[in-house]
């Protein structure tokens, strides 16, 4: 689902400001040698999540879903001087493709890579962070809030990614979709829970901006 026209959303990227070169590396060698490569951010989304973090300049940063690292790297940004970013991935074959890019990157020694389940490492890690971005298989979306709400300061932010689920979460639910499912639930829990304020914004595939109270 396109939410913008392409002209529209060319438009908007080429009067943004542009991703840094080592970005667009990146995105390059994901497209040639990693499958998938649409999960990447992309530029408008790296500029958002960005400036986002300059914002706020995070001393504490945590990321579910690395994949080939762009995000990280947009989010790192911002991180304050000796902030650092907690980011988690199951996908082995990715590790040395996202190390090479933090190293190069200038932020290497502050980004720690967690190789595993998120489910069952989240629960281990001891910081308190300001800004956590959700980015992992959707099935699991409300367990991870559920795990990353006690570990996200008063204050601090959480962003969600792609919540709108190319159009399908405002369309009738195959029951044997359960990601759909538990994106809707999600959508719902993120409106309406006191502990929590969000915002859903119609960028890329959706984007939930929520201050945890």
């Amino acid at each position: 689902m396109e939410i913008i026209s392409e002209k529209l959303a060319n438009y908007v990227t080429n009067n943004s400001q542009k991703e840094p070169e080592i970005l667009t590396d990146l995105a390059r060698e994901t497209h040639q040698k990693v499958l998938l490569p649409r999960m990447l951010s992309g530029t408008l989304q790296g500029r958002f999540l960005s400036m986002l973090s300059k914002l706020i300049s995070p001393e504490r940063i945590l990321e579910i879903g690395t994949y080939t690292g762009y995000a990280t790297l947009c989010l790192a940004e911002g991180l304050a001087d000796k902030g650092e970013i907690d980011t988690i991935d199951k996908n082995e074959e990715l590790v040395d493709f996202q190390r090479k890019y933090f190293d190069r990157s200038g932020f290497g020694k502050q980004i720690h890579q967690h190789l595993g389940n998120a489910i069952d490492l989240i629960p281990d890690l001891k910081n308190e962070y300001d800004l956590v971005f959700l980015d992992a298989d959707k099935s699991n979306y409300l367990n991870y809030f559920e795990l990353v709400l006690p570990k996200t300061r008063p204050g601090g932010l959480i962003l969600s990614d792609n919540v709108l689920w190319s159009g399908k979460v405002t369309q009738q639910v195959d029951p044997k979709d359960k990601d759909t499912q538990v994106l809707r639930k999600f959508n719902k829990l993120l409106a309406n829970d006191p502990r929590v304020e969000s915002v859903l914004l119609p960028l890329r595939d959706g984007l939930t901006l929520t201050r945890v109270c």
